[in-house]
């Protein structure tokens, strides 16, 4: 059967490599691309990509007074209002959540090649009871998106949920995923 996880099977004995190994090893690669180097390398479109993952820069509008916040968010769109969107952005989680985060959405998946031909067929109401979005839940606006949006295929979210790119402003990231793990 094949799966969202099929980039990180270990070949030789068929069984998922555990969570840590591969955030070790995607870590390495991470040093070479940046979210700059990222964004250059292709697959930009003016709007999210729908049922995929995205990566764009973002300045809120509410950085004043918002305790902290991701300029480069990984999001995957689940609804849209009048001037923005909804989406779950994955840095909000410590990376195994991610993992397991990913794990619950396969089920959504519009097929079962997990190719770049599939799609999360999610929104906000079919993920609503899932404990590990509460923190990600975030809503964006069109005016204050700073970039263009970098589609991420389901084939290729299992690598780009370890990718140690988030920015956050006025917190580390082990501050945010503390808060994270209070709220799920």
């Amino acid at each position: 059967m094949v799966n969202i996880f099929d980039p990180i099977i270990d070949r030789q004995k068929g069984a998922l490599k555990a969570a840590s190994w591969y955030k070790n090893a995607v870590s390495t690669i991470a040093g070479k691309a940046g979210s700059r180097t990222l964004m250059r390398s292709g697959k930009l479109n003016a709007r999210p990509s729908a049922g995929r993952l995205n990566f764009y820069f973002y300045d809120p509008k509410g950085k004043k007074t918002l305790p902290y916040y991701d300029i480069f968010p990984l999001v995957l769109p689940i609804d849209t209002f009048r001037g923005g969107f909804v989406g779950l952005n994955f840095h909000y989680l410590p990376y195994g959540v991610r993992f397991k985060l990913l794990q619950e959405l396969q089920r959504y998946a519009s097929n079962t090649d997990f190719d770049r031909t599939t799609i999360i067929n999610a929104s906000y109401n079919t993920l609503k009871n899932i404990s590990m979005i509460k923190p990600t839940v975030k809503k964006y606006l069109w005016k204050h998106v700073r970039s263009n949006f970098l589609r991420i295929d389901v084939d290729e979210m299992a690598i780009a949920v370890y990718l140690p790119v988030q920015q956050f402003r006025k917190a580390t990231p082990q501050r945010v995923w503390s808060d994270s793990r209070r709220n799920i």
